[in-house]
């Protein structure tokens, strides 16, 4: 970074020190000076070059949060149907921890990930579910279970990682700055008589640059914002493996409350 800025440095200095004392002979060869206009075609392909750069990295961001959403949701309702095949004495436990997973991640994290941040009561249900599998011994289903439980940690780590914003702030205030000095310069370059329609134009292009903006602001954060992913996938799985779990052992057999947290033991 140092290197890079004194390189730039260095380079406007020694340009600067150099004309300082050419500009004589520059003079006198008719060489026309540069203007503002000069300035406007590398400016409008930087600041287009960050801003597609920027689009681009949030909505692959966006996408793979989407992605590992649906993975997670799908890999869960596999554990409820494969938890079938666990021996009675952790079928019910097992499936109880998927059902109470999902209520959890819905109702607890969901609202956490719009501030970057995880819960720790989906943690709580799989851990539990460990616990269970690690009494099943060398019961058929165990390392489908294990396997299982493998894919949906890392589904869950992916969408929590991408709940981060993916364009860091530095980037971003960079391209704010490049897009606001872009559009003082054209403005600078305005002819002095009828303006009214370049003027226009230029009120329409700021509008819709400044959406971009907004846009690539929203589509960077999955989980928050107009643009944000919706727990429908996860939903849809808690709705069917509660129905399966209630008809197999009756809703008061569910060690939590419709938002994933414990029920409390009364004494």
């Amino acid at each position: 970074m140092i290197i890079t800025i004194a390189v730039a440095c260095a380079a406007l200095i020694v340009g600067l020190v150099a004309h300082w004392f050419t500009r004589g002979r520059i003079e006198a060869t008719g060489t026309e000076p540069l203007t503002v206009r000069d300035f406007i075609a590398p400016l409008q392909t930087l600041t287009i070059f960050v801003l597609a750069f920027v689009l681009v990295t949030a909505s692959t961001s966006n996408g793979n949060a989407d992605e590992a959403v649906r993975q997670e949701a799908g890999v869960v309702d596999h554990m409820f149907e494969a938890a079938d095949f666990a021996p009675p004495a952790q079928r019910q436990r097992l499936q109880a921890d998927v059902v109470c997973y999902l209520r959890a991640v819905r109702s607890e994290e969901w609202p956490a990930m719009a501030d970057g941040r995880s819960s720790t009561a989906p943690s709580a249900w799989s851990t539990d579910f460990r616990v269970a599998l690690q009494g099943m011994s060398d019961a058929p289903a165990l390392g489908m279970l294990v396997s299982a439980d493998k894919d949906r940690s890392q589904a869950r780590q992916t969408r929590l990682a991408e709940a981060t914003p993916a364009i860091p702030n530095p980037v971003y205030y960079l391209m704010l700055a490049a897009l606001a000095i872009l559009i003082v310069t054209l403005a600078l370059c305005l002819p002095r008589r009828n303006t009214v329609l370049i003027s226009a134009g230029l009120v329409v292009l700021t509008g819709l640059l400044t959406g971009v903006m907004l846009v690539i602001r929203d589509v960077e954060r999955p989980f928050s914002g107009v643009i944000q992913i919706q727990p429908s996938a996860i939903t849809a799985v808690e709705h069917d493996v509660t129905e399966d779990f209630i008809a197999a052992y009756g809703k008061n057999r569910l060690p939590c409350d419709e938002q994933g947290r414990p029920k409390r033991i009364a004494a």
